[in-house]
């Protein structure tokens, strides 16, 4: 599969039954990026989809925002401990935005792991710690669904490909 695939084909897997329930989950997305010293890191974040974007706010002074302004390309997954497992890989490019205040994404999805009745409180203790945050704008450019009915990992398909056609791997 190529680097990049076409807005129509990202949607096509982004709208798939098991891509909206990860989407729509409390699992975080797990965000992949090259840190300023070359290093990959790899961060947990609570996030949002609108259906375009996958998009998060991070704290000021994050090594990540500069990182992304430095190098915007990521990779993602949202991905569950059950069997057979569910995944959805992601690939895109990050834009960094710096705002006043708490951004609404960033207390609607990290509310979304929260109980009912700790939203208020958390909220109010956020919202008076923070003055600015960044908030991270991802634009896909390649996704991928793992689910082990209609997909498989890539080199399991090639491997049953291969012996379909008698070669042997």
């Amino acid at each position: 599969m190529s680097a990049t695939m076409s807005a129509e084909k990202i949607a096509e897997i982004m709208a798939r039954p098991y891509a909206q329930q990860l989407l729509e989950s409390q699992i975080p997305a797990r965000i992949a990026y090259t840190g300023l010293d070359g290093a990959p890191r790899v961060v947990p974040v609570g996030y949002e989809w609108d259906g375009t974007h996958l998009t998060f706010a991070s704290v000021m002074g994050s090594a990540k925002n500069e990182a992304l302004r430095a190098n915007p390309q990521v990779a993602i997954t949202i991905d569950t401990e059950d069997y057979p497992p569910k995944t959805l890989l992601l690939r895109g490019t990050a834009e960094v935005e710096i705002v006043d205040g708490v951004p609404d994404v960033y207390v609607r999805a990290s509310t979304r792991r929260l109980p009912e009745d700790q939203h208020q409180p958390w909220e109010e203790n956020v919202r008076a710690l923070f003055d600015q945050m960044a908030v991270v704008t991802i634009t896909l450019t390649w996704a991928r669904l793992i689910d082990f009915e209609t997909t498989l990992p890539k080199a399991v398909e090639d491997l049953a490909r291969a012996r379909r056609e008698g070669v042997s791997g």
